[in-house]
């Protein structure tokens, strides 16, 4: 667990769904967690390795998985040899949909789907290839539809058979966020990353001493408070490059770095490319506000 860390999403709060389309010459993403759901689907990365919880397994060339909060996941490249893999990543938040819309006889499938999903489901081979062309249409798709379309592709992986879980365990990290203080910090940096936020004003915030907000907030993400706002604040950067025009200097202004070489820098140890490479990689993103 040393090597796991909390990722930080685009997915904003007042966002329902995230869609990620893109082609990857390799497919190499480090063991980690975060509170949204989600359902990734992968072709042509027939080697490639999936961690999810306890579990470790070579995939097929066609797989579709859904994550639950907090489960940790990861890839590597391992045996693909594939310079062509075709991933869509969806995102969506863990309490779109609440209890009371769950109970609703129609959505009672997707509630147990989400239950399983603690463990992290591999759905069939046969029913990735049914539903593989409305999950390429999902990010050419706009505003309604999209999550209408969305809820019924949930609904059909949720009936299909032959799902199978994978890790033995559910995630042990589930209260990871269960904290009023870790909490206000969240909320505070979402409101303020684009500017300048200093050690003192963020310990203040939640009455503690530096020093104690130091071990508190290492303790509870793993990060120092520095490296946990500048994943905010590339959060953001990420989902400007793909989403919009703007220029790399703009983005970078926008997100908080008045630095550019500074924001170069964390963004490539945050994300592993640079902005431009990483602008590049994307055939689309679309969004559901």
């Amino acid at each position: 667990m040393k090597n796991v860390h909390r990722e930080i999403t685009p997915l904003a709060p007042e966002d329902s769904f995230l869609v990620f389309d893109r082609l990857k010459q390799d497919f190499d993403f480090p063991i980690h967690f975060h509170p949204e759901f989600e359902l990734n689907f992968i072709s042509n990365g027939k080697g490639v390795r999936r961690i999810v919880g306890d579990n470790l397994e070579e995939i097929d060339d066609i797989e579709l998985v859904l994550v639950g909060p907090n489960l940790v996941h990861g890839w590597e490249m391992h045996r693909c040899t594939s310079r062509d893999i075709h991933e869509i990543t969806i995102q969506f938040h863990d309490d779109l949909f609440d209890d009371k819309l769950l109970s609703r006889a129609i959505f009672i499938p997707i509630r147990d789907m989400f239950y399983r999903a603690n463990h992290g489901i591999l759905f069939s081979k046969k029913i990735s290839t049914d539903i593989m062309p409305r999950i390429l249409r999902l990010s050419k798709t706009a505003n309604i539809d999209y999550f209408l379309e969305l809820i019924s592709i949930l609904h059909d992986l949720a009936n299909s058979r032959n799902q199978r879980l994978l890790s033995t365990n559910v995630s042990q990290l589930n209260d990871f966020e269960n904290s009023k203080k870790i909490k206000k910090v969240y909320e505070y940096i979402q409101e303020n990353y684009d500017r300048k936020v200093s050690l003192g004003e963020i310990s203040d915030l939640v009455n503690m001493s530096v020093v104690s907000f130091n071990r508190f907030i290492k303790k509870r993400t793993g990060k120092t408070f520095i490296e946990y706002i500048n994943d905010t604040r590339i959060s953001y950067a990420s989902r400007w490059l793909i989403e919009t025009d703007l220029s790399i200097g703009e983005i970078g202004y926008k997100c908080g770095f008045n630095n550019m070489a500074n924001f170069n820098r964390v963004f490539k140890k945050v994300k592993g490319t640079t902005p431009s490479l990483y602008r590049a990689e994307f055939i689309g993103i679309k969004r559901v506000l």
